[in-house]
C-alpha cells in the first residue's frame, strides 16, 4: 500500500512518486513515521519540515532507522537538511534510535531534557535500567542496541527554550509526571504539542465512527507522579492547542474543544488509577489485582466511547502491554510513597 503523492518538502514542487505507507502526511509540514515497534500504528516518530529544513521529534528504536531515512528520501530532503533530533524523553521506544540516526545526519544537533543528556551520551545505564523492566530477550528483540551521541553534538534543553526550524519557532517546556526527563515541544504553526507520553496513549484502533479519539494515561515505571503529571497537562492546555501529536499514536484532536475533551478524559483516568492503586496498596496480590482493575477501567471507558463496537476481549488484547506497564509503574509509585517520597505538583 502507498499513500497519495505529496509535495517535495525541499523544493515545494509536486512529488511524482507515492509516499511509502509508513509515512503519514498530517498538515503544517508535520509527518508521522510508523516506526514498526511492537505493531503497526503503535509508535510514531515525527518529522517537521519548514523551508527545506527538518527536525525529528522522537525516533523509535534503532530498528526504525531505515524508515526514518526513507522518510527523508521520500520527501526529497537531504540528510544534511536535518537541524535537530529531539527525543521527548529517553525511554527507548522514543529515543532508542537517536544515536544511530545522528550518525547519518551530519548537520543535526540532538536536544534532550537535561536529566536525559548523560544517558544519550553514554547509554549503558539506560540499557541496564530498561533490561531490568523488560528482560534481556525482549531488549534484543525489540530494541536492538544503543549507540551514544558525541558530546559535541548533544545539547540539554531548558524550560521555555525556543529554537528555530526554517521559518518557524519550536518551544520546549519541562513536562514531568510520566518521567522526570521529559519535555514537550510546542509548534505555533500548527498549534500543536509533540507530547511524547505526557498526554497519554491514543491508538487509532479506538477511534469512533466520526474519527474522535479515545485516550488513556501511561504510568510506565519508574517515575510516574500523578499530581505532577496533571500539572504538566495543565501547562500544555494553557496554550489552547488545536491538536496533539502523541508518540502512541500520531495526531489527535480535531480542534480546541476536542483537545479539551481528551485532556479531561486523561485527567479523570489519572485520578481513577490513583484510586485503584491506593485502595489495593496492601493487597497480597497487588500487581495482579491492579492489572485486573485497570483493564476493567479501560474497558468501561472504551465502552463509553465506542458503545458495543469493540468487544472487551479486543480491548484487553490491544492494551495488554500497557496494562502490565501501568500496573508496574503504579506499584513503584506506591512503594515510593511508603518510603516517604511524596508526589508534588
Amino acid at each position: 500500500m502507498t499513500r497519495p503523492t505529496a509535495t517535495n518538502a525541499a523544493s515545494a514542487t509536486p512529488v511524482t512518486t507515492a509516499l511509502p505507507d509508513y509515512l503519514e502526511p498530517i498538515d503544517h509540514g508535520v509527518y508521522a513515521i510508523d516506526t514498526a515497534f511492537q505493531r503497526d500504528h503503535f509508535d510514531a516518530a515525527f518529522l517537521v519540515v519548514d523551508a527545506g529544513r527538518a527536525a525529528f521529534i522522537d525516533t523509535g528504536t534503532r530498528l526504525a532507522l531505515p524508515r526514518l531515512l526513507g522518510a527523508l528520501e521520500a520527501l526529497g530532503l537531504a540528510r544534511d537538511a536535518v537541524d535537530w533530533v529531539i527525543p521527548t524523553h529517553v525511554h527507548l521506544d522514543h529515543a532508542g534510535g537517536v544515536g544511530t540516526l545522528m550518525q547519518e545526519l551530519p548537520a543535526a544537533t540532538m536536544l534532550v531534557h537535561p536529566r536525559g543528556l548523560r544517558h544519550m551520551v553514554d547509554p549503558k545505564a539506560l540499557w541496564l535500567g530498561a533490561t531490568a523492566v523488560y528482560g534481556e530477550e525482549e531488549m534484543k528483540r525489540s530494541y536492538g542496541s544503543l549507540v551514544g551521541v558525541p558530546e559535541s553534538r548533544a545539547q540539554a534543553s531548558h524550560d521555555e527554550q525556543r529554537i528555530a526550524l526554517g521559518g518557524r519557532t519550536l518551544r520546549l517546556i519541562d513536562t514531568p509526571g510520566h518521567a522526570r526527563h521529559h519535555h514537550c515541544v510546542w509548534d505555533e504553526s500548527s498549534r500543536g504539542w509533540f507530547t511524547g507520553d505526557t498526554f497519554g496513549l491514543s491508538y487509532r484502533d479506538f477511534d469512533d465512527a466520526e474519527g474522535r479519539a479515545w485516550i488513556m494515561p501511561t504510568s510506565t515505571p519508574v517515575q510516574f507522579e500523578p499530581e505532577v503529571l496533571k500539572h504538566s497537562i495543565a501547562r500544555m492546555m494553557a496554550a489552547r492547542p488545536a491538536r496533539m501529536y502523541v508518540t502512541h499514536y500520531s495526531r489527535i484532536g480535531r480542534d480546541e474543544a476536542d483537545v479539551e475533551r481528551l485532556a479531561a478524559l486523561l485527567v479523570a483516568q489519572i485520578d481513577d488509577m490513583v484510586e485503584i492503586a491506593t485502595r489495593l496498596k496492601d493487597a497480597s496480590d497487588r500487581h495482579d489485582a491492579m492489572k485486573r482493575e485497570l483493564l476493567a477501567l479501560y474497558q468501561r471507558r472504551v465502552k463509553d466511547h465506542l458503545g458495543d463496537a469493540m468487544p472487551p476481549t479486543r480491548v484487553a488484547a490491544l492494551l495488554a502491554l500497557d496494562v502490565e506497564l501501568n500496573a508496574q509503574g503504579l506499584g513503584v509509585w506506591l512503594d515510593k510513597l511508603a518510603k516517604g517520597q511524596p508526589d508534588k505538583a
